[in-house]
C-alpha cells in the first residue's frame, strides 16, 4: 500500500482509510469489486456467509485485476468468520456440528480458497456468540490462525457492548485490532466504544454510515458545509469521520460514487466546522 494514506491498527497492520464492502452484490459482486479496485479502493470487506455475501465473486473480481499494475501486496482484503446463527441454515460454508474451533478453521479454509489468497490482512469475528465464553472460545481460534500467519490481524464486528469490548479486551492474548459497527443514533454512534477504541490502537470501522444515516446527510449543518467545499454530503461526512480516526465502508454501486468517495482526502475540514459536525451526533 506504499503511496496511499493509510491507517494503521496497534498490531501494525495498514488499511486505506476507506474500505469497499461488497454485503448484497449477489451476482454483481465479481464486477463490482473490479470496478472499485480500478477506480482506486485498495480495501475490501467480506464474509464467509454466503446468506449477504458472494466470498468466491470477491475472489474473481480481485483475480481479474491482480497482474502489473496492481499487486496482491497493494490490497487490505478483508472477511470474517459468521457464527451459525448468522447463516441460512442451507448454506453453511462449514459443518455446524462440528466444535466451535472446527467451524472457524473450515470456515477460514473456505475463504482462503474463495478469495485466493493465502493470508488474511483481516479477519473478524462477524459478531458475538450467545455467551462471553463461546465468544471467547472463537477468539482463541483466532488467535490461533494469527499464530501461525494466516491473519494479520483480527477483530469483532456488531459489537455494540464496551463492557463485552473490554472484557474480550482483557482477555485476549491478541488483543482485537478491529471493531467494525454499524454507525448510526440508536447506539449513539459508538461515542465512548470508539472512545476505548482510540485509546487503545483498535480501527473502528463504519458501515451503513450513509443509510443509516439520512437525517445528518440532509442537515442543513452538513450540507453548508458540503457545499462551502464544493462536496457532497455523503463525501463530507465520510471525511469527518476519517479525521475522527473512523475507517468507513462504503458499498455503492456507482463507479461515479465510487470516485467522489476515493476523492475525500482531497479536502479537510477545519475545527470548526468537525466541531459543528460532532454536535450533530449528540
Amino acid at each position: 500500500m506504499s503511496g496511499l494514506h493509510t491507517v494503521s491498527s496497534a498490531s501494525g497492520v495498514a488499511m486505506p482509510p476507506i474500505l469497499y464492502g461488497t454485503a448484497w452484490k449477489k451476482a454483481a459482486t465479481a464486477r463490482l469489486v473490479a470496478a472499485a479496485l480500478r477506480a482506486g479502493f485498495r480495501g475490501i470487506d467480506t464474509a464467509c456467509q454466503p446468506k449477504h455475501y458472494d466470498d468466491a465473486g470477491v475472489g474473481a473480481g480481485i483475480a481479474a485485476c491482480l497482474g502489473e499494475d496492481l499487486r496482491r501486496e497493494a490490497l487490505y482484503i478483508q472477511t470474517k468468520f459468521s457464527p451459525p446463527a448468522a447463516h441460512d441454515r442451507t448454506r453453511i460454508p462449514y459443518d455446524a456440528r462440528a466444535p466451535i474451533a472446527e467451524q472457524v478453521e473450515q470456515s477460514f479454509a473456505v475463504s482462503l480458497a474463495n478469495l485466493g489468497v493465502d493470508q488474511l490482512d483481516g479477519l473478524v469475528l462477524h459478531s458475538p456468540l450467545g455467551s462471553r465464553d463461546a465468544t471467547l472460545e472463537v477468539w482463541r481460534a483466532l488467535e490461533g490462525i494469527v499464530a501461525r500467519g494466516g491473519a494479520r490481524q483480527i477483530g469483532i464486528s456488531n459489537c455494540y457492548s464496551l463492557e463485552l469490548l473490554r472484557a474480550l479486551y482483557e482477555a485476549a492474548a491478541i488483543k482485537p485490532a478491529i471493531v467494525q459497527n454499524r454507525f448510526y443514533r440508536d447506539t449513539g454512534y459508538d461515542k465512548a466504544l470508539r472512545a476505548y477504541c482510540r485509546e487503545r490502537g483498535i480501527v473502528y470501522q463504519s458501515f451503513w454510515t450513509l443509510t443509516a444515516n439520512p437525517q445528518l446527510l440532509t442537515h442543513p449543518t452538513l450540507r453548508a458545509i458540503a457545499s462551502r467545499h464544493a462536496r457532497t454530503p455523503e463525501q463530507t461526512l465520510f471525511r469527518y469521520l476519517t479525521q475522527c480516526d473512523v475507517v468507513p465502508l462504503t458499498g455503492t454501486s456507482s463507479e461515479r460514487h465510487m470516485r467522489e468517495d476515493l476523492a475525500i482526502l482531497e479536502f479537510e475540514l477545519d475545527r470548526d466546522e468537525q466541531q459543528r459536525i460532532t454536535a450533530l451526533l449528540d
